[in-house]
């Protein structure tokens, strides 16, 4: 009987080839549209920035809007190891902390790795939805994700945490999109010149003080 052959674990597979491709042409249209902007990048331009055929970007994503889209979800998840907020470290350490304090300081030091990535892209598509349709529509739906998101974070923190007298969950969860935003972060960090600590410093003790009753620990 012949031996079973066995595959090498260190040969690089067809799938696994095709996902660095696809990871590079995701970095490549990133670092453009942060540059260029979303209506001065073409798909011929994140092709050969991506060493790649133009052929290879359309096979992929179809669309330029597709690969917008995909971008902004690599810029959530990370490349390294792209996971979805729920499934990150961070969540799930939130999830079990019983001091609000902490547990406000890894919800915001985990949407904060978010906004350092998210942040440049943001600032470019928004500036280009007003004449854009196509890319309106990936920032509108990226948008509506991310205050779905916000908004399943508010209820696993309400679980634990009291809001603050006269909060409401709507209320809590538009102070949570507005405090944790693109817009809010661009202004002290890229604007006026704040660290990043320093954001996240002013963010922790702010949501403490106006989402939730901050006492310090888990109500009973």
């Amino acid at each position: 009987m012949s031996a079973v052959k066995r595959s090498d674990p260190g040969k690089v597979t067809r799938r696994d080839r095709a996902k660095a491709t696809r990871l590079r042409i995701i970095r490549s249209a990133y670092t453009l549209f942060c540059e260029r902007g979303y209506t001065g990048t073409t798909m011929a331009d994140v092709a050969k920035a991506a060493g790649v055929a133009v052929q290879t970007v359309y096979f992929t994503f179809h669309t330029k809007s597709e690969l917008l889209s995909r971008t902004y979800d690599i810029a959530v998840m990370g490349e390294t190891d792209p996971l979805p907020p729920e499934q990150q470290a961070w969540y799930l350490e939130m999830a079990s902390e019983n001091d609000v304090t902490r547990a406000l300081r890894l919800m915001v030091e985990g949407i904060g790795a978010i906004l350092v990535r998210a942040t440049p892209l943001d600032m470019i598509v928004r500036a280009s939805a007003a004449g854009d349709p196509d890319s309106a529509a990936v920032r509108a739906l990226h948008e509506r994700w991310r205050a779905e998101g916000y908004r399943s974070v508010l209820d696993l923190l309400r679980a634990t945490f009291a809001l603050r007298r006269g909060v409401t969950p709507e209320r809590a969860t538009h102070l949570l999109l507005f405090y944790l935003g693109a817009d809010v972060y661009r202004v002290l960090v890229h604007d006026f010149g704040w660290t990043h600590d320093e954001w996240i410093d002013w963010t922790v003790a702010t949501v403490a003080e106006q989402v939730f009753a901050a006492s310090g620990s888990a109500r009973s």
